[in-house]
């Protein structure tokens, strides 16, 4: 069974996105935002990650991780910060503000928040401010492939990160749904949060050089990318280095030093940890250890226990209680 193994990790980390604030601004403005880990429980509670998006609705800005060099924003630009960092969007570049807590705690009133900030000069912009929530722990490669800030302009239509296209038309309709205040945007909102960080993220595979490594690179290339999706659909099969050799047509060596070299760990460690991810899903989802056990491919439930603790951290229904 041949697997879409972005999809399928897409879908195993729970992905769930919301918008949270349309902000219109007049220079000079700075706002702030602390790790996303600091404020987390208070806009998506239960998630493990929260990732932060901003699109520029109109006007222009700059906005840059803390510790990077400012970016130029303009109208249709979309940057993420899939990391978590500590970052800042403001009128200048250069400019910081201490963040402001209190803004982040979930409101009772309908999404998203609508808020005016500035000095009222000339300079006006409109930022529509978003969060995705996913789950990163046990194991999710995608979070430790993408770097800390990606940018996708609308500048370049040429460019692979362009917003043209599905992710321009996503992002149309996602900044005129937030002003819209119609019955069911929240959930809309929600929705195409999710369909643009996918998107996003399909951009981004398409600019990484042909020499970058890492787990994205991975299913790109031939080899890997065909291993990659042999684990993803059958996670469950006896797999050994030597079958997924033969399966790409490499040499075991070979295989297996190219499988490590593009992401960063052994074919059957890597098998090992998705199958945690996988069991850790179904266990929170209320099934039985020695169902989880069968699903993702242990002969007993005893050696799936003894496996999950050791990759983990945790025993099989101390994680379910945990979570």
């Amino acid at each position: 069974m041949k697997a879409d193994v972005l999809s399928d990790v897409l879908r195993a980390v729970r992905l769930t996105g919301a918008v949270y604030f349309d902000f219109e601004l007049s220079s000079p403005w700075v706002a702030e935002a602390p790790p996303s880990r600091e404020i987390a429980g208070k806009v998506m509670p239960g998630a493990q990650r929260v990732i932060e998006y901003h699109v520029i609705a109109r006007g222009a800005c700059w906005g840059h991780a803390i510790g990077q060099e400012p970016i130029r924003l303009r109208e249709g630009d979309l940057i993420v910060f899939p990391q978590g960092d500590a970052h800042v969007l403001s009128s200048a570049p250069g400019m910081r503000a201490a963040p402001d807590m209190s803004v982040f705690a979930r409101p009772s009133t309908p999404l998203p928040l609508v808020y005016e900030l500035g000095g009222g000069g000339p300079d006006r912009a409109r930022v529509v401010c978003g969060f995705l929530g996913c789950d990163e722990r046990p194991y999710n490669p995608l979070l430790t492939a993408l770097p800390a800030v990606i940018h996708l302009s609308a500048a370049n239509p040429q460019a692979p990160q362009a917003t043209t296209g599905w992710l321009g038309t996503l992002l149309s309709i996602a900044v005129g749904e937030s002003g819209s205040a119609r019955a069911g945007s929240e959930n809309v909102l929600a929705r195409l949060s999710e369909l643009m960080f996918v998107e996003a993220i399909r951009r981004y595979l398409e600019t990484l050089p042909p020499t970058q490594t890492g787990w994205l690179a991975g299913l790109r290339d031939t080899s890997v990318g065909q291993a990659l999706a042999a684990l993803h659909g059958e996670p469950s099969q006896p797999w050994t280095v030597e079958g997924l050799a033969r399966l790409v047509g490499l040499s075991r060596s070979v295989f297996a030093e190219r499988f490590t070299e593009m992401v960063g760990q052994p074919p059957m460690q890597y098998l090992a940890l998705w199958r945690m991810q996988l069991a850790s899903r179904l266990l929170v989802e209320g099934a039985q250890v020695a169902a989880v056990a069968s699903a993702v491919g242990y002969e007993s439930e005893a050696a799936f226990s003894r496996a999950f603790k050791k990759l983990v951290g945790q025993a099989p229904a101390t994680w379910r209680r945990g979570n």
